[in-house]
């Protein structure tokens, strides 16, 4: 049954929105060399890849994605490979979709989609990550960080908090996950493993009554 987003108390929507709004970048959609889709549990990712892709975006298309324990029942032949099915089923040639296979995490994806690339010695001088909605900012400071002189931009379905609360059917999972993204904004940067993004206090603020709230399962040491 469809988990609804009134099931979350009227205070915590309101910082949980808080979070959702600051993560979204949702830059402006120009032409680029390739579009990167970030492998995950959402196949949003892979809809709305498809969808830019008819919009004429982009000429090629790299999905990028593993398995973890939260995607592989639900993509058992990993993320990237059911990503490029899907996108194949909304008429994407085959032949301008690539699939790297052995990323587990963010750094994973831009790193070793950046070594495909060189190999495969197409040229490169921006891309499209497309994620999920809250992962945008996480990904963009990660990219940066690994392939500084490449233009990165973001986007990802234009859902609502409440849709895609809807979507998914997992409430307590989104407000874990956007807990730990805040978390790793701040984390990853002072490992240098991100570049460092501005949290405004109100982020903070909405990030602690989260974490005050019990949503840490997706939290990092």
């Amino acid at each position: 049954m469809s988990v609804t987003v009134a099931r979350i108390p009227e205070h915590l929507r309101v910082a949980a929105q808080v979070l959702w709004d600051y993560h979204r970048l949702d830059h402006d959609l120009r032409p680029v060399d390739v579009a990167l889709g970030l492998g995950s549990r959402d196949p949003g990712v892979a809809v709305y890849t498809a969808e830019l892709y008819h919009r004429g975006l982009f000429p090629r298309i790299v999905f990028s994605g593993a398995n973890a324990p939260t995607t592989v029942e639900r993509f058992p032949r990993g993320e990237a490979v059911h990503y490029r099915e899907i996108a194949i089923e909304r008429g994407v040639p085959a032949e301008v979709i690539f699939v790297e296979t052995d990323a587990r995490n963010t750094g994973d994806n831009i790193a070793l989609i950046r070594k495909f690339l060189e190999r495969q010695r197409v040229p490169v001088r921006s891309m499209l990550l497309l994620s999920r909605p809250y992962q945008q900012r996480r990904a963009y400071a990660t990219a940066k960080k690994i392939w500084p002189e490449i233009h990165f931009r973001c986007s990802a379905q234009q859902q609502s908090l409440d849709d895609h609360l809807e979507s998914i059917g997992d409430v307590e999972r989104v407000l874990n996950m956007l807990v730990g993204d805040t978390q790793r904004i701040t984390v990853y940067a002072n490992a240098g493993f991100a570049i460092a993004q501005h949290v405004p206090d109100d982020v903070q603020a909405a990030y602690e009554q989260l974490v005050a709230a019990g949503y840490t399962s997706r939290l990092v040491n």
